[in-house]
């Protein structure tokens, strides 16, 4: 079970931020020139030789949702890591974050290999996370990755997402707006199952939010997100009879206004205008891909129909994670290493280190 997934009775927790420089050994702005103009791709980097694999987040997540796994799967295989701050997200400058088209981010992954490697790139496994998985499969299918090696998904399949699209929005406007701190984004995001470890919230969430310019600006409006109070402190305001939990939030809700707030880097419901071609007919593209093919799942019950099938023809290989939530990797970090590793010791496309040995059957 990951660090911080689990505390001992009465000890409060620390959810304060941690650097990306703890898991990734250096960052760097990739700048994509053409016809009209430049972007700038912010990447996070581990790992000197072996294949490239080149991580992409889900929505609304950044690259450090891929910290802890970049940890994990460095110390089990000879292998490289390149994790992607998509357009919109994170800390990518573009010339028109609007623009979340399966195509146009496609298009910047692969533009991106080649600014980083030229005509000669490494051998490379592109792995994605929810919407990042879409992408990699768009991405792997328009040939835009010439050196492709391998591709993954994570706990993303067409027939669960398309059901999804019509509650994304009750979800969305059921996030807090605004946060009072980075600790109080991070506490949000563990309490309410989001992210599920500790340790990776508290890296990951410095990618999700960002501090507001001025309390008042359009993009955080004055509502406040209650003050979430420590359970520790719920239970023995309970055992006294509760008086003043109402009064320590009124006093938490005055402190904030006091104080510069966060609020979501993307506002994700205005990019649902692309969420049908970030899903639609994915199944059946991830299917056509000629190279291996892993599927990581949350639950089994996530399978389509095509799939299914898929699954039952020995066209790729899956893995079930129980006991996660949507964010696998980051719930999971150690799992999901084997389970890439695993995969990649398989294909014999690297070499494991450090006395790891493959885990599962498919090994």
């Amino acid at each position: 079970m990951p660090l911080g997934y689990f505390c001992s009775p009465g000890r409060k927790r620390d959810f304060s931020p941690v650097l990306w420089s703890q898991y990734f050994e250096s960052m760097e702005d990739v700048v994509v020139e053409n016809e009209t103009g430049k972007d700038t791709f912010r990447i996070y980097k581990s790992g000197l030789e072996g294949p490239v694999l080149l991580l992409l987040h889900g929505g609304g997540h950044s690259a450090l949702s891929w910290a802890v796994f970049t940890s994990a799967i460095i110390n089990r295989i000879q292998c490289r890591i390149v994790a992607l701050d998509l357009r919109g997200h994170g800390e990518t400058k573009v010339r028109n974050p609007e623009d979340l088209s399966a195509e146009t981010m496609s298009k910047d992954v692969g533009n991106v290999v080649e600014a980083l490697y030229g005509d000669l790139p490494p051998p490379i496994m592109l792995i994605g996370h929810s919407m990042g998985g879409a992408i990699a499969v768009h991405t792997a299918v328009a040939n835009l990755v010439p050196s492709l090696l391998g591709l993954c998904m994570i706990d993303v399949v067409e027939g669960t997402a398309m059901d999804a699209l019509n509650s994304m929005q009750n979800f969305l406007r059921s996030r807090p707006k605004t946060f009072k701190s980075l600790e109080n984004a991070i506490e949000w995001s563990v309490k309410s199952g989001q992210i599920r470890n500790l340790e990776s919230a508290r890296v990951s969430m410095v990618g999700q939010v960002k501090q507001c310019e001025g309390a008042a600006s359009p993009e955080c409006p004055k509502a406040i997100v209650e003050g979430i109070i420590e359970e520790e402190e719920e239970e023995e305001e309970d055992e006294e009879g509760g008086g003043s939990v109402n009064k320590r939030k009124k006093e938490d809700d005055t402190e904030t206004k006091k104080e510069h707030l966060y609020t979501w880097r993307i506002e994700l419901a205005k990019t649902e205008k692309y969420w049908d071609g970030w899903f639609r007919g994915l199944s059946n593209l991830f299917l056509s891909c000629p190279t291996p093919k892993l599927l990581l799942l949350a639950g089994v019950d996530r399978l389509d129909k095509d799939l299914t099938i898929g699954q039952m023809q020995g066209k790729f290989q899956m893995q079930v994670l129980p006991q996660c939530g949507h964010a696998v990797h980051e719930d999971a970090p150690d799992k999901v290493a084997e389970a890439v590793a695993t995969f990649l010791i398989r294909h014999r496309f690297t070499e494991p280190i450090g006395g790891f040995q493959c885990v599962f059957p498919a090994c």
